[in-house]
């Protein structure tokens, strides 16, 4: 904790970085139960909750090649308030969906909603390796990811309080709102030098208006990367059976166990605690684990998740399935914390916007396809079997890492991701 409230204090640019995740993604999860919920009550169908979620993880999918280029090209910092600007905008046409009994508009919005959002997601990735220097990095990616779980945890349950105590409006108003004032944080973001914009050659005019080159020579650098490749298909594995659970929680909070929007806020919640305490457990480990103890934690920590989500999905008392989803949801903190260290160590700046943005493609592509047969499957099956078939398929990925380790597969590159001299993190600015 003390080294969390020394970053905080002594690091101007991850303050401003971490005030602004604060305040917007505790408006996203008050959207998030607001949509689910709303999509729910309207029709009493699983759904239409994954139709939602599709027009969410296509545009995702789709623009996130783009968003890898642009954020390699351009001064990311001004890419995320744009990002943040865009959805605003969005989110209060929210607004126009809660008295329709219709649900077309809540797909149009959630699909321009995720049109903007990898562009910011991608960014914020990016630029942490320069807003804090090689000392500071693992804690400031666990304090990252520790505090979107915390957000997760308080936003889900007061979105789902508020939704019944005041309404859907104020839900949709305060995600524009907190998109606004995380526009306000990023523009106080400064970097002496060249500052966001990534270090590279002139583009070519065959280079401006023929970017997918430019992403075809990302992939090459992941695919000549074993260890990038492999956190990559980490969480391929991980969305067969992740997507499914995305429209679970709705369906169990709302529909299995009848507890309404409080219920699904509840289980979110729960979720969000597991993983800060699975997140917090890796910030505080490890720094103390080789690389070959590493590798070794992930192939157990998928499978306590996997494991952990079939209990959750088949227990009839809500306060057990509340407990085995904490649990599952720590196995997947733990590894989302040391993957991500590794990551934000090893990428090269050039490359990192690219990588950050196809592993959030790839990652909705495959969440995308198993949201569908999730979504088609609840019209035929109890949504218990389709839960244990959920959990099973995200254990997969221990297989395949396991696997990949004992064949040697995984050797360790070296450490690109700090570059010292680009780093100006603690003084005021100048201007």
């Amino acid at each position: 904790m003390n080294a969390f409230v020394s970053l905080l204090r002594d690091n101007r640019n991850y303050r401003y970085t971490w005030a602004g995740q604060v305040v917007s993604e505790i408006g996203d999860h008050f959207n998030n139960i607001a949509v689910f919920s709303l999509a729910v009550t309207h029709t009493k169908s699983g759904l239409v909750v994954s139709g939602v979620m599709l027009s969410r993880a296509i545009p995702a999918m789709l623009i996130g090649p783009l968003a890898g280029v642009v954020l390699d090209r351009l001064n990311r910092k001004q890419v995320m308030i744009a990002s943040d600007l865009v959805r605003a905008i969005v989110a209060m046409a929210f607004i126009l969906t809660v008295r329709r009994t219709d649900t077309w508009l809540l797909y149009v919005l959630s699909a321009l909603l995720m049109l903007a959002s990898p562009f910011f997601t991608s960014g914020r990735a990016s630029i942490l390796p320069s807003i804090a220097t090689k000392d500071e990095l693992h804690t400031a990616n666990s304090l990252t990811q520790t505090t979107q779980w915390t957000t997760l945890t308080i936003g889900t349950f007061l979105g789902g309080a508020s939704v019944m105590q005041f309404g859907y409006q104020w839900a949709f108003f305060g995600n524009s709102l907190s998109f606004l004032v995380s526009a306000l944080c990023i523009s106080r973001l400064f970097l002496a030098g060249h500052g966001f914009r990534p270090p590279r050659s002139s583009l070519t005019e065959a280079e401006v208006v023929r970017p997918w080159h430019e992403y075809l020579e990302g992939l090459r650098y992941m695919r000549a990367t074993p260890l990038i490749l492999g956190l990559a298909l980490v969480n391929v594995g991980w969305a067969t059976g992740g997507g499914a659970a995305q429209i679970l929680f709705t369906v169990f909070g709302e529909l299995v166990f009848n507890r309404g929007p409080a219920g699904l806020g509840t289980i979110w919640s729960c979720a969000g605690v597991g993983l800060l305490c699975g997140g917090v457990l890796a910030h505080t480990i490890g720094r103390r684990l080789s690389f070959t103890n590493y590798k070794r934690s992930i192939s157990i920590c998928y499978v306590v998740h996997g494991g952990s989500y079939i209990l959750f999905s088949q227990m009839r008392s809500f306060t057990w399935a509340l407990v085995f989803i904490a649990l599952s949801r720590a196995g997947v903190g733990f590894s989302s914390v040391m993957n991500m260290s590794q990551l934000l160590r090893r990428v090269p700046n050039a490359f990192r916007g690219r990588v950050f943005a196809t592993m959030e493609s790839t990652t909705w592509s495959v969440a995308m396809i198993s949201m569908m047969l999730a979504g088609i499957a609840s019209q035929h099956w109890d949504p218990r079997t389709i839960g244990a078939i959920a959990g099973a398929l995200s254990s997969t990925t221990a297989v395949f890492w396991g696997w990949a380790n004992l064949a040697g597969r995984l050797p360790e590159p070296a450490c690109e991701g700090v570059e010292p001299e680009e780093i100006e993190v603690h003084g005021e600015p100048n201007v």
